[in-house]
């Protein structure tokens, strides 16, 4: 888990104000430079965080879109983003649920949290997280937007839903 002094949802705190700031509350041409950036590969510097221990965290960002199904753009990418800060934020507030978290298979120190954003576009759903990996020797933690394959998430719903009629 980043920055092993904060619980997940303080974390998580942290990590949607600096998504929010830097690509939802700045202007659409440098937020279009932002996801033209991410969009190719590179890596976002997105902050540096002054912590309650006076020490600095740093955060970047990168995208994983090769399970987007359409032609991923702008404006689908920033609805897609909101939609997961909208989500993240009812979940932290509602302080009664447990926040569920996944390790990546074959990464070390990489969390996924569980709050999906859901998307459809001409009847075909799109599903992006937001994961986190360790925090890299240059003291850089890495956010990772993540597009998931949604067809995973049919096939859960079709067993469980064939499991509750059996």
């Amino acid at each position: 888990m980043p920055e092993a002094n904060l619980s997940h949802e303080t974390f998580l705190t942290v990590a949607t104000n600096l998504l929010h700031r830097a690509l939802l509350d700045i202007g659409r041409t440098e937020a279009k430079r932002c996801f033209r950036a991410l969009e190719a590969g590179e890596e976002l510097v997105l902050s540096d965080v002054r912590m309650e221990d006076d020490s600095v965290a740093r955060f970047s960002l990168v995208l994983d879109h090769s399970e987007f199904k359409g032609r991923l753009n702008f404006t689908r990418f920033r609805d897609s983003l909101a939609t997961l800060i909208a989500n993240i934020s009812v979940h932290l507030r509602d302080s009664g649920k447990t926040l569920p978290t996944f390790s990546a298979e074959h990464v070390n120190d990489q969390v996924i949290f569980g709050v999906t954003a859901v998307t459809v576009l001409e009847g075909v759903p799109n599903v992006l997280v937001l994961g986190a990996g360790a925090q890299r020797p240059d003291g850089v933690t890495l956010l990772q937007l993540l597009y998931l394959d949604p067809s995973q998430f049919e096939a859960a719903v079709e067993q469980s839903t064939h499991h509750a009629t059996s």
